[in-house]
């Protein structure tokens, strides 16, 4: 999918790959993302087209990493017109970076660690396990990797707009909900395509990421149970950004 079509959905995550999916710690601010490998991403690509796709069904690093890059580009395209259409000033998250090893990067003095994706807010960046994400793109499709960059681009967004709420879930489930709205509206206007299975990939991928049952819902660091997090995915996809209490 993305500025390309997607592949169709391939099936469940393993287990141990749906355990590394779940929520950890605050980092610098930025709140983590499931735990998990992000992607390396090239610098800041040009705005992809609707019809710029392809739908060669290969899993290789080379597309996983023009996914991220198109996920990036549609997102900060998006998130700009919001801003602009509200008389605000836009400023694009810095960068996305790719890690490899625990340690190697690290957020206000706090070392990231592996099968992570997080954006942290010190030094504004987005940053992810590639070997994590890879396996999940492979696993699960390539629609799960324009959910994970919308979803750490929403905490970028939350940052910028100032909201900061009392417990982390509520912080989470915003960010799934404004991911949906980001996907479902650059699908209505065009700049997403979507190919048959996407639906399913996004609803499999941010299910695998929901927290375990007996993980209060009050504990710093959680996510949200599986239905909640595609309860506030979908909301955002079907209703836009009026579902996600922005305010």
């Amino acid at each position: 999918m993305g500025a390309r079509s997607g592949r169709g959905a391939r099936g469940a995550l393993v287990g141990l790959l749906i355990a590394a999916l779940v929520s950890t710690a605050c980092a610098g601010g930025g709140l983590v993302e499931p735990e998990g490998e992000r992607p390396a991403q090239p610098d800041r690509a040009a705005s992809p087209e609707a019809d710029t796709t392809r739908a060669d069904g290969t899993t290789s690093v080379a597309e996983f990493e023009q996914d991220v890059a198109d996920a990036q580009a549609v997102a900060e395209r998006y998130w700009a017109a919001q801003f602009k259409a509200s008389g605000q000033r836009f400023e694009p998250i810095r960068r996305v970076i790719p890690y490899q090893r625990e340690g190697e990067v690290s957020c206000g003095g706090q070392p990231l660690p592996r099968n992570n994706a997080v954006y942290c807010s010190r030094g504004d960046f987005i940053a992810y396990d590639v070997n994590w994400s890879v396996a999940a793109f492979r696993q699960v499709g390539d629609a799960f990797v324009f959910y994970l960059l919308g979803h750490e681009y929403a905490h970028g967004i939350q940052v910028r707009l100032g909201i900061n709420y009392s417990f982390t879930i509520q912080q989470e489930l915003q960010a799934d909900c404004m991911a949906g709205a980001y996907l479902g509206d650059s699908v209505r206007s065009g700049a997403l395509t979507l190919a048959e299975g996407d639906l399913e990939e996004f609803r499999e991928g941010v299910a695998a990421v929901g927290d375990d049952p007996d993980q209060p819902w009050f504990a710093e660091g959680s996510h949200g149970t599986p239905e909640q997090r595609t309860d506030s995915f979908f909301r955002g996809y079907e209703r836009s950004l009026a579902a996600c209490d922005l305010g």
